[in-house]
């Protein structure tokens, strides 16, 4: 694990947390300690000087008007710039400020035979004599990234495609200390439903917000990985499964677009998979940093009574906590419109009825209450959908529950019966 921080305004304590909490959440560990990598700055500029004497970088003393003119010069003959301090000139005075260039290749190209993208080709005449070492002697990225890439011993450089061009400017730094570059692999960026790249106005970009936007960290998993990568199926795998099946070349070229309605499809599925007590528990999370109290015993309780039979009609956390509202509502349960236009006198009298037969019931269970309202109905000579929609909003105030006999077990015989004659 490498934290690359060399930008120090960026990298702020709360930006490093938020990348350790997500890989946390994700369950994504890492082996050994945590490089830093503002902390090895000494190595980087260790390596510049070596450069300096193999004569692959070297001191440039040009201003920043200098470095303006230089610019402009180079886009007007199409190419990437050039210091004239490369091959040795005199420093203006004794004593001048300087930066450590990179001195890029004079002819040919640099070759990048990228596993995902094929054999990329750049020019050398495009590449510029890039900053190694700042003025102040801080390292940029550039030189950073590829001196902690050797010293760590990297094998694969796997990342998104905007830095393709990076891979020709940092192959050339490898090159210039004789070390053997790794293998690059530029991974399509991620594109929102419009089919532009991914940015805020596309919901959560942060790892923590899909978080508290209800999805489980196995689904995210699930689900990002398989973006861009077929493995020729498509099954919902699990990070173990995956790890077997995957092969670098099964990435494809082009960008995947976020598809909410497909991660809403994965996180059920392992919503469906989870641990019931697990589930509970961030259940109960969810619905107290909703409601910003805290819940009482008994309906921690009715929650995870509920969690085993709702837990397979969610698709999302908040989702689980809309589908189990019902069990948490105060009596009497405040009716909508549509639901007070079912309580007309002559239900009331059926309603009156059925909780006489309900209260003799000896088994309160599902399938039993099922059968019991069935025969119900068929006492009353009506079809059954002449009095669910009634009794639902008795037993629910119109709330999203689950078939009626499993709403009145999930309830309990003494709070059903209750809330059916609050309305009578």
């Amino acid at each position: 694990m490498r934290i690359e921080d060399t930008d120090r305004a960026r990298s702020t304590d709360g930006a490093i947390a938020a990348i350790l909490d997500g890989l946390d959440w994700l369950d994504l560990e890492h082996d050994g300690e945590i490089t830093y990598q503002f902390a090895r700055a000494g190595r980087h500029r260790e390596v510049a000087q070596a450069m300096i004497t193999r004569g692959t970088a070297f001191r440039c003393y040009a201003t920043p008007e200098d470095v303006d003119v230089l610019r402009a010069e180079a886009h007007a003959e199409g190419r990437a710039i050039r210091s004239p301090y490369r091959n040795g000139k005199a420093p203006p005075a004794a004593g001048a400020p300087f930066v450590v260039r990179l001195r890029a290749p004079d002819e040919g190209e640099v070759v990048n035979a990228d596993l995902i993208q094929g054999d990329v080709r750049i020019k050398a005449r495009d590449i510029d004599d890039l900053v190694l070492l700042r003025a102040d002697g801080n390292p940029t990225y550039m030189l950073s990234v590829v001196v902690d890439d050797h010293d760590m011993g990297v094998t694969h450089v796997i990342r998104g495609d905007d830095h393709l061009t990076n891979a020709a400017r940092q192959i050339p730094i490898f090159q210039a200390m004789d070390w053997t570059p790794p293998l690059f692999a530029h991974v399509p960026l991620i594109h929102g439903e419009d089919g532009k790249k991914l940015s805020k106005r596309h919901g959560a970009q942060a790892v923590h917000e899909w978080r508290d936007m209800g999805y489980l960290p196995e689904a995210m998993n699930a689900y990002l990985m398989r973006l861009g990568w077929s493995p020729g199926h498509d099954d919902i795998l699990t990070k173990e499964e995956a790890v077997a099946q995957f092969e670098i070349g099964q990435i494809g070229k082009a960008p995947s677009r976020l598809d909410f309605k497909k991660l809403d499809s994965v996180n059920a599925h392992f919503m469906a998979l989870a641990d019931d007590a697990r589930l509970t528990h961030l259940l109960v999370d969810t619905i107290e940093a909703r409601d910003g109290a805290p819940l009482s015993a008994n309906a921690r309780d009715a929650l995870a009574r509920a969690v085993p039979v709702l837990k397979k009609r969610a698709k999302t956390l908040p989702d689980l906590a809309d589908q189990s509202a019902f069990l948490l509502a105060n009596r009497p349960l405040a009716l909508d419109e549509k639901a007070k236009s079912l309580m007309k006198d002559d239900f009331k009298e059926r309603l009156r009825r059925l909780h006489t037969k309900l209260a003799a019931e000896p088994i309160w269970e599902n399938a039993a209450l099922g059968s019991a309202l069935k025969a119900f109905a068929t006492d009353e000579g009506v079809g059954l959908g002449q009095i669910g929609p009634g009794l639902r909003a008795a037993l629910t105030g119109a709330s999203p529950s689950p078939d009626l006999g499993q709403t009145l077990e999930l309830l309990g015989r003494e709070e059903a019966l209750a809330r059916i004659a609050d309305q009578i």
